[in-house]
């Protein structure tokens, strides 16, 4: 298994990383254990992610939640690589940020995984442009904050699936991450993965925790929420790029996301010419990346 892990920024009890995998169906997973909390954000690939806190297929936009002291393995078995930013905590650190959220008290997360969410797809475009220490550590302050508080919300717990299901589901995750730009019904996706409609709905909403089309709009505003932090392009370019016909759908369907308009985001998370960052260094601790 390759695993090269970027350290992008640090700071007292938190650091934020870039990991990139290329391992595939070939490599056998090996058991970790989390030295702190983390918090994962993907942003290509899949992976199943097996832990004492339960099970999860990880795609883009989803959120790895790891607790301290808990083990885990990372595998590989439907599909070649993925790359993730990721916030580590130190546990006295991460107790301290515990403090600050609504309903504190809490000791972790109550959830192995989250799927793309409101508020989490700004805070990964934001992730993304990210380039100064001050950014980064108001950003591992967030999205702890968002993380625990939406960890909790449904009490819903990984549930296991049929290896079959899983695979079939994998599948079509990284045929959406490849095609999300393009037009894709629920029966084209059904038919991708040889299953039949409901049982792909249903499948799919099980282990995703959203319906295909409301993980498409995701995909899709996470791509065009990362284009217009770091790009001047306009804005019913970066619509028609990422599959919409018409502007108003779009600038209505980002809205309904993530929590603002278009415009409001460029102006929101761009309003500080922020200094050049340095080269990222390589950690020399790829071995356990997402610990």
């Amino acid at each position: 298994m390759t695993i090269r892990a970027n350290m992008l920024a640090s700071g007292a009890g938190w650091q934020a990383y870039e990991f990139i995998c290329s391992a595939g169906p070939s490599d056998r997973p090996f058991e970790e254990m989390h030295k702190g909390f983390s918090i994962a954000a993907v942003t290509s690939g899949t992976f199943q992610y097996r832990s004492s806190d339960g099970d999860a297929i990880l795609a883009p936009g989803a959120l790895l939640l790891g607790n301290h002291g808990a083990c885990y393995q990372c595998g590989h078995e439907h599909g070649a690589g993925d790359r993730c930013l990721s916030f580590h905590y130190e546990p006295e650190f991460f107790e301290t940020l515990l403090a600050d959220v609504a309903g504190g008290g809490k000791t972790g997360f109550a959830r192995t995984s989250l799927p793309p969410i409101e508020g989490s797809i700004s805070l990964l475009a934001q992730f993304e442009a990210a380039s100064d220490a001050d950014e980064f550590e108001t950003l591992a302050h967030d999205m702890a904050a968002m993380a625990v508080t939406a960890s909790g919300d449904s009490g819903r717990r990984t549930v296991s699936t049929r290896s079959r299901d899983e695979r079939r589901i994998s599948d079509a995750l990284r045929h959406i991450e490849a095609a999300a730009d393009e037009r894709l019904s629920l029966a084209m996706l059904a038919d991708t993965v040889g299953m039949s409609r409901y049982h792909f709905l249903r499948t799919f909403r099980r282990i995703v925790g959203m319906t295909p089309h409301q993980y498409v709009l995701r995909m899709r505003m996470q791509r065009a929420a990362a284009r217009i932090r770091q790009s001047e392009e306009s804005i019913s370019t970066i619509a028609f790029d990422s599959g919409f016909e018409d502007l108003s759908t779009f600038n209505r369907r980002f809205l309904q996301v993530v929590g603002d308009t278009p415009g409001g985001f460029r102006r929101r998370t761009t309003r500080r010419k922020a200094p050049a960052a340095p080269s990222p260094r390589p950690s020399s601790g790829a071995a356990s990346a997402r610990s």
